[in-house]
Parts: C-alpha cells; structure tokens; sequence
C-alpha cells in the first residue's frame, strides 16, 4: 500500500493565485489514497471556492467562518489532533509570517499551532518578497521548528517579474509529502543502491546497442524505499521518467559506468536492488565517426561486459564490513524463467532474485504491469499474481525489510 494510504491529511491553502495549483494537489493526494480536508484562508476563497476542493475530495472543505460555527467543539483541536501531515501550499509571505510568530487569528494557523504533526510549507509569493530579510527570517525560524520548506521555484510571476516565488508543482509537493511520512518506516536510516533502466553501449557518435527497458520497476523501487524511509540513490540509464523526489540521482550510460558507480555507492550501503537491464555485450571499438552506409554494411565485433552483480559478489566477499551488504536481482528471461532466475540466483550470491518472463504481454518491458516470482537464497519462493509496478516494488521492498532486520 502507497504510504499516503489511510493517512489524515490537513491541505491549507491561503490567498495566492497558485491557490489553483491547491485543487491538483488536493486531487493527486486523494487518489493516491489519503483522507483530505482542506482549509481555506478568507483570501483563498477570492481565487477558488470550497466547493472545488469538495468535489476532488469527497470531503467538507473548511474556511474561517467555521472557527466560530456549531459543527464541532472545537475544530482546530479535532482536526489538528488526528492529522498525520499538516501541507500549506501556496503559503503567502503573510502567512508564513503568523506561523513564525505563532499567531492564531484564523481557522488554519490555529489549527497549525494545534497539530502535532510534521508541516510542509511550499511558499508562493510575488517578485522580491521572498527574498526579503523578514521573509527569510520568518523561514530559518520554521526550519528551526522542523518544518518542512519545499520551493520556491524560480519562473515568470504573476506581476510579470522573474524570480523566486512560484509554488512548485503538485507532484514535487506529493514526493516531499510520502518522504514525510516515511521518515520512521521499515528501512529508516538505510541507504539502499537502486539501478534503472537499459544501458547504453554506443557504436559511434550517433547509434548504440541498447534494450526495450524503460527503468519504470527500478524507479517504482526506489520511490517504495524512499517511502519505507531510506536513503535511496539511484544509479539510471537515460529515461523519459521523473526521477522520484528524494532520491539522489546518479545519470550513467553505459555497463562500465554503471559498474562503476555501483562499485562506489555500495561502500556505505545496506542493500542493492538491481532492476537495470544491463547490456551482455558491447562492440569491441568504437568509430569515432559516424558510419556511413556508402561503405558498406560494417562487420561490428562484440565483446562481453563485465557482470555487475557477479564483480558485488566478489567485492563482498573479499571486503570486511561492519554490516553486510543485502543484494537483490532481476532475471527477465524469455524460457525456462526459474531455472535460468535459481542459477543467477546461486551464481551471483544474491538474497534474492525477483524473476519475470519478458515474453508476456501484459509483463516485463514497456508496460505498467509485471509478475514475478521471488527466489530466496534460503530456498523459498514466492509467486505474485500480475501487479502494478508501483506494488510488485513495493512487495520487494517489505521483503528486503524483513531481511534487513
């Protein structure tokens, strides 16, 4: 389950023209499962109305006629005392202000002051008041408190000026919110190595040898442990994918840099999860212009990649560590799927290996969906009905867990 599954979720929105960018985030953290409710500042209701929020929601949203209304005890108590993440987006130069000095003269800060809840801010605001010394004051004395600050970006704002000071987009806002809620989850204070994605072996400056890996299992993964709490790097080939929020972001082409990259990063890690389709073979030379058909059809000359996993093994087995190094591997094969996944399984040292026939159509390369089936170095085994990618990641995710523990 999406770690904003069942979570309580206050969305206060104030007074900015990024007030309609509120509705899209409060709308992308529904879906992804959480319970909304959303405040409204009085000048929030000059940009989008309540009714909005209600709609993409499903829930009642709140304004400050409220505080003094019949429905409740108290309001700001009962909402600030079940919530698990209080987000102010867009939060006004004014607002941030009230927060800084604990004012509570609306139905949001006083329901700030009531939570006890981690809060994340993403500031909006015009040309130069974010810069400003109060301003920047008003932030370090939230960061202080642990308050989360996402933003500004820089862009075209709405008085026609360029600067700091536009809210940054919804999905930055939902990546920074599940790190939130992760920070005390299965892998808290882990750093795990994720891979992505196909490498690339080039053949001259303009063609390479590559595969139909999209990298969507390996960057899945690496949002399922940033959302389990860890401290996630991942190593990826060239992607159209966002890279999830939180993840240190290592961009590598070819087998060799991924090797050595990943040579690099495990020394401080606690596990590997290699998801990347990694090239077997790359051409022996390569032209250093590019090759013109007139010449003929060229004769390419292969040789064999390194063995990624296989060099960890052999790096593991001859390095002394405090803790060990827990290793997961992919075997997308086309026949014979467990026998092939139990000798890389054995070969290669792993703990475990999830394994997926590529030949299926609704499984493997460029689709959302994947079934595998996990081999354990202990001999059990485990088959997964056809799943999301985002759930067979996250499955893999609660094994490793277990393991680590």
């Amino acid at each position: 389950m999406s770690v904003l599954s069942n979570k309580r979720i206050i969305l206060g929105v104030t007074g900015s023209i990024a007030a309609y960018k509120a509705a899209d985030l409060a709308s992308k953290l529904t879906q992804s499962g959480a319970q909304v409710d959303v405040i409204l500042s009085s000048s929030a209701e000059k940009f989008v109305t309540p009714l909005t929020f209600q709609s993409v929601t499903g829930r009642r949203a709140f304004v400050d006629a409220d505080l003094w209304g019949n429905e409740a005890h108290v309001l700001h108590v009962g909402l600030g005392h079940t919530v698990d993440l209080l987000i102010i987006a867009p939060c006004t130069a004014n607002t941030l202000a009230k927060l800084a000095h604990g004012q509570a003269d609306t139905l949001l800060t006083v329901t700030a002051l009531a939570a006890n809840s981690p809060m994340l801010i993403a500031p909006a605001m015009d040309g130069g008041m974010f810069a400003h010394p109060a301003t920047q004051e008003n932030v370090e004395t939230l960061k202080k408190r642990g308050a989360i600050i996402v933003g500004p970006a820089d862009g075209h704002l709405a008085s026609g000026l360029v600067g700091p000071g536009r809210m940054v987009e919804p999905m930055e806002i939902l990546g920074h919110a599940r790190i939130a809620l992760g920070r005390t989850g299965s892998l808290a204070s882990k750093k795990v190595i994720v891979t992505a994605g196909g490498t690339q072996e080039p053949l001259d400056p303009v063609r390479l040898i590559t595969n139909r890996s999209s990298g969507r299992q390996g960057y899945a993964i690496a949002q399922a442990a940033l959302d389990a709490g860890a401290h996630v790097t991942l190593i990826t080939t060239p992607t159209h994918l966002t890279p999830p929020v939180g993840a240190n972001i290592v961009n590598v082409e070819t087998a060799q840099q991924m090797q050595d990259r990943v040579l690099t990063e495990i020394a401080d890690g606690d596990a590997l999860i290699m998801a990347a389709a990694v090239a077997d073979f790359r051409p022996k030379t390569q032209a250093k212009d590019k090759i013109k058909k007139e010449g003929g059809i060229p004769q390419i000359e292969l040789e064999a990649t390194d063995d990624i996993l296989k060099t960890v093994y052999n790096h593991r087995l001859g390095q002394k560590r405090e803790r060990p190094l827990t290793v997961v591997g992919f075997a997308a094969e086309s026949r014979d799927l467990l026998e092939n996944a139990a000798v890389k399984l054995k070969s290669k040292g792993l703990d475990f290996i999830a394994a997926n026939d590529i030949s299926a159509r609704d499984a493997g390369f460029a689709v959302e969906t994947n079934r595998v089936t996990l081999l354990f170095a202990d001999g059990r085994s485990e088959s997964l009905p056809l799943m999301s990618k985002s759930e067979v990641a996250e499955t893999i995710i609660e094994r490793l867990a277990a393991l680590l523990e």
